[in-house]
């Protein structure tokens, strides 16, 4: 299955995304939330499996207006670094806003029921809690996402519901900082946290030095039930 690029309109002028339709050419909606590597091959790949599962996966390019059309991997150390300079510059409220024009985009699609989701990973893995707080998703799952905890003060905002993929060894969240995830959601009906005990951070990406194949299918399956449970 191959996608397609699409120009998607924002606030603040139009940007790139990745589509990839479902072979049925109906279905839900998905934002699939990049990784600090910019529209990558993984990102595309994903963005293709939802398709296959029955969802339209959308792959809008957040660092538009940094430097349009990045695709970086995880292989060299330089790759990395830029990756690193690309997220410290980067803007999580305009990369929301942005989420926001492709989630209405999507909805506006031939063939979308009318609703639609975001799955964010690593840096998505934060913006698709800022999604669940602050656009009109109807449903967001995000994978080990680091500080959300300094952003608890937004999730009395969360009206629809929300999942967080949890790695227990995260080198980039500590224990106390996902202790203070699990106990700021404690009681919200709405979210839903599933921990991994012994993986490291980006477990789920393919190909990725971390990746478990058998905990990342476990995490993606949870994901694909929750999607059709709630936009269809």
């Amino acid at each position: 299955m191959s996608g397609q690029t699409i120009s998607v309109n924002g606030n603040d002028g139009s940007f790139s995304a990745y589509l990839a339709a479902p072979a049925s050419g109906g279905g839900p909606g998905i934002v699939v939330i990049q990784e600090i590597f910019g529209v990558n091959a993984v990102m595309r790949e994903l963005a293709d499996e939802y398709a296959a599962n029955g969802f339209f996966a959308a792959v809008p390019d957040l660092f538009w207006r940094l430097e349009p059309n990045v695709q970086l991997t995880d292989k060299t150390q330089a790759e990395w670094q830029r990756a690193f300079d690309l997220m410290k510059r980067f803007d999580a409220g305009k990369g929301v806003e942005d989420i926001q024009s492709v989630i209405t985009h999507l909805r506006g699609t031939s063939g979308c029921n009318g609703k639609a989701g975001a799955v964010g990973y690593c840096l998505g893995g934060f913006l698709a809690y800022l999604t669940a707080t602050r656009t009109d998703s109807d449903a967001c799952v995000g994978y080990y996402g680091m500080n959300i905890g300094k952003f608890l003060g937004e999730a009395g905002n969360i009206k629809k519901p929300l999942m967080l993929h949890v790695a227990g060894k995260d080198e980039y969240n500590p224990p106390e900082a996902q202790k203070q995830v699990v106990d700021g959601f404690a009681g919200n009906k709405l979210v839903t946290i599933h921990a991994y005990p012994g993986m490291d951070h980006a477990f789920a990406r393919p190909g990725g030095a971390h990746y478990d194949r058998a905990n990342a299918e476990l995490a993606n399956g949870c994901t694909i039930t929750f999607f059709r449970q709630h936009l269809r």
